[in-house]
């Protein structure tokens, strides 16, 4: 009997070894973006941090200090269930709007480059509406599975979702912060677009969310001027074009494998907010078309392995943890590829961080957080082939062992089972 109980632990820790209990993948590219990003943080912004603050380190320290509480919170959400996640969408979501609200108060939210968008708290400022994009992925999934009849079948349950993510939307457009409203937006209607909305309710819905992006554009003299001068870079390339301009030709110095790190020209007196919205340009100077493409490359994967995580768990059976990973993958994606796009001069150009990279802690950490939650999903759906363990536990799993049919008596027992009188 111990022979047989040592070689099934044998057999137990051989199927361990080959089920690993997390997407090792998917964390190592996470990882692999913040490590680069605090690199490239350092390089871009020493030279601007030393002529402004007298101290080359000054952003950074603070880059590093976030990127710890970044961490902290990712490995906090990690643990968190996702019964609880979906539970507390609603109320995340209304809490995400009363800060909106709260920001709008005169002599509450803090002012810098025309826009109110942060709540000084001290240590660090808290920046709401990177919060809603977090508690609007799980709001909408969460509804989707509750009313998912409802939303398939009629305008209304297509709507009523939109009432909260219309009002936050409306709130941080009063900030204003246009590049955040159309990454909800989008990342919204893809999400209901997934959970199988009509195509005539989306289309019009759509249409109509196009409309009134369109006529904030045309409304205001600033946006219409970015929305159009990104069409040609060069030719106000001292006022409008100027951040277009410099980080063309930051791309351009870079050439295929880059100046080299740390021997960039353009982050040091030419090219503005190096180290927040325009960091792929300094990356682009530095390590030339190959670094690009592989930050690229990597961002693709993520984006990819967070639709694969959610394909799984639709074949699961778990709705929300299918709607979560891929509302989480549209944002990232769509906030990469606005971040792309704007940097190399296909997209107008816009105030959105590069995720898991940019300098910003908010960014940071809401970045991180989604990532957590995508790495939760794919450790909830690993965990249905293993045997229960107590729920928010970060301890490794044990493997189901395979039931074995009864053992086969031996002649001796069957003989003195069935002895002859």
């Amino acid at each position: 009997m111990s022979a047989e109980a040592s070689v099934g632990t044998r057999r137990r820790r051989r199927l361990e070894k080959r089920e690993p209990v997390i997407d090792g993948a998917l964390m190592l590219a996470v990882l692999f973006l913040l490590g680069l990003g605090f690199i490239m943080v350092a390089s871009a912004s020493m030279p601007m941090a030393d002529r402004t603050y007298h101290d080359p380190f000054f952003f950074v320290i603070r880059h590093g200090v976030a990127l710890g509480l970044a961490l902290t919170c990712g490995a906090i959400c990690f643990a968190v269930p996702l019964r609880v996640w979906e539970k507390a969408g609603p109320l995340l979501m209304l809490i995400g709007i009363a800060l909106l609200v709260v920001l709008l108060v005169p002599g509450i939210g803090r002012t810098a480059n025309g826009a109110t968008r942060w709540i000084p708290l001290g240590v660090m400022n808290l920046q709401p509406s990177e919060f809603i994009k977090f508690t609007a992925v799980l709001y909408l999934s969460g509804y989707l599975v509750r009313e998912q009849l409802e939303v398939q079948m009629s305008l209304i349950g297509f709507l009523r979702p939109m009432i909260l993510v219309g009002i936050a939307c409306a709130l941080i457009m009063a900030q204003p912060d246009f590049g955040t409203t159309a990454v909800i937006l989008a990342a919204s209607m893809g999400l209901l677009f997934l959970g199988g909305v009509s195509v005539l309710s989306f289309v019009m819905l759509g249409v109509l969310m196009l409309a009134g992006l369109a006529a904030l554009i045309i409304t205001e003299p600033y946006r219409l001027t970015r929305v159009t001068s990104f069409m040609n870079a060069f030719d106000d390339p001292y006022n409008t074009d100027y951040q277009l301009s410099q980080a063309l030709i930051a791309f351009g110095r870079g050439e295929w494998l880059g100046v080299g790190l740390g021997h960039g020209i353009q982050k040091q007196f030419y090219l503005p907010e190096a180290h927040t919205d325009f960091l792929l340009a300094v990356i682009g100077e530095e390590f030339g078309l190959l670094g690009v493409l592989v930050v690229v490359a990597v961002f693709a994967f993520i984006t990819w392995r967070a639709f694969e995580i959610g394909a799984r768990a639709r074949r699961q059976g778990d709705m929300f943890a299918c709607y979560a990973a891929h509302g989480f993958g549209l944002l990232l994606g769509l906030q990469a590829f606005i971040n792309v796009g704007v940097n190399t001069g296909l997209l107008p150009t816009k105030g959105l961080p590069l995720p898991f990279m940019s300098y910003g802690s908010n960014a940071l950490i809401v970045a991180v957080m989604a990532a957590a939650v995508l790495l939760r999903i794919d450790f909830e759906l690993r965990r249905k082939a293993v045997e229960p363990i107590p729920e928010g536990g970060l301890h490794r799993e044990r493997a189901v062992r395979p039931a074995r049919p009864p053992r086969e008596r031996t002649r001796r027992e069957r003989g003195a089972t069935w002895r002859r009188a």
